[in-house]
């Protein structure tokens, strides 16, 4: 089969657009171009892709699965781009990491910081994302290397045990909670919230599990770590749910409470995720080592 990836582009453009006219004007081609040029690919495939409808186009079985490898192949053309753009500026290695907000914001930081300093020849991408987001990124080859808590169940991927962490409450000093040894999520929902900012991977979870009984949270403020979640809290903003690693070890001026979370749900051990390991590139291996040095000793 002989097509190009200006088909695949423009594809991709007019299963987005479901129209023919808007789908090549996103790719800067005239219609009457992109209607000889998807005649031909849909020739070449011996199968139609689309289904000519009143209101626009609709995808036949072969279009879905001609769109799914055609987007991998330029997901894969996108890391080929990041992994060798850090070559153009004198670095030897590039490795494309992705992880929950959990590992982002606690362990992370420390552990790639050792691993750089251990390799001045290779430079490391970090991009947050959701737990079930990283492993079909993996899945799919997208990405070679993530860190999240629970994979996504369709996804074929091998989990590597890394740091051991159980997600709990903070609360005011003087909280009704804070007399408290344990208590459940569903009692709490009535309680105003100081949350991570809307988009990250714990705002994504925490929002499901109250959904999850029919609920909402009262969010009085988002804020960019976990550290400002512990000093809003102590401040008596509203209660937080964070991991245990990421309560402050030094004493803030208004300290929270810490209270454990009553839920199977709340050990959100991290693992490494990777597809598999005899298969990753060289760089890709030494990071996933250096994380594997960094692992609880008990796991």
């Amino acid at each position: 089969m002989r097509y190009d990836l200006t088909d695949l582009r423009l594809f991709i453009a007019i299963a987005e657009a479901r129209n023919l006219t808007r789908g090549a004007a996103s790719v800067h081609l005239a219609p009457s171009s992109a209607s000889h040029r998807l005649r031909l690919l849909e020739e070449e495939l011996g199968t139609p892709l689309f289904e000519r409808r009143a209101r626009g186009l609709t995808l036949t079985r072969a279009g879905e699965t001609l769109l799914r490898n055609a987007r991998q192949v330029f997901a894969q053309i996108e890391q080929m781009h990041a992994d060798l753009s850090p070559f153009a500026e004198g670095v030897r290695g590039h490795v494309s990491l992705w992880a929950n907000t959990h590992a982002t914001h606690t362990f992370l930081p420390d552990d790639l910081a050792d691993f750089l300093k251990r390799n001045p020849q290779l430079s490391v991408s970090l991009e947050e994302h959701t737990s079930p987001e990283i492993s079909l990124a993996v899945s799919r080859g997208e990405v070679e290397v993530g860190v999240l808590a629970e994979a996504d169940s369709a996804a074929e991927v091998e989990l590597i045990p890394y740091h051991r962490d159980r997600l709990v409450f903070v609360v005011p000093g003087g909280h009704a909670l804070a007399v408290r040894a344990r208590v459940r999520f569903s009692e709490v929902l009535d309680y105003p919230f100081v949350m991570l900012h809307a988009g990250s991977a714990i705002h994504t979870f925490t929002m499901n599990a109250a959904a999850a009984l029919g609920r909402h949270l009262d969010v009085r403020i988002q804020v960019r770590s976990f550290g400002a979640v512990c000093r809003m809290v102590g401040a008596g903003v509203g209660i937080g749910l964070v991991p245990r690693s990421a309560v402050p070890a030094a004493a803030l001026p208004e300290p929270p409470v810490v209270v454990e979370l009553d839920e199977t749900w709340a050990q959100r051990d991290l693992q490494i995720c990777v597809k598999q390991q005899t298969k990753l590139s060289g760089f890709a291996a030494a990071l996933v080592d250096s994380l594997k040095s960094k692992a609880d000793a008990d796991l």
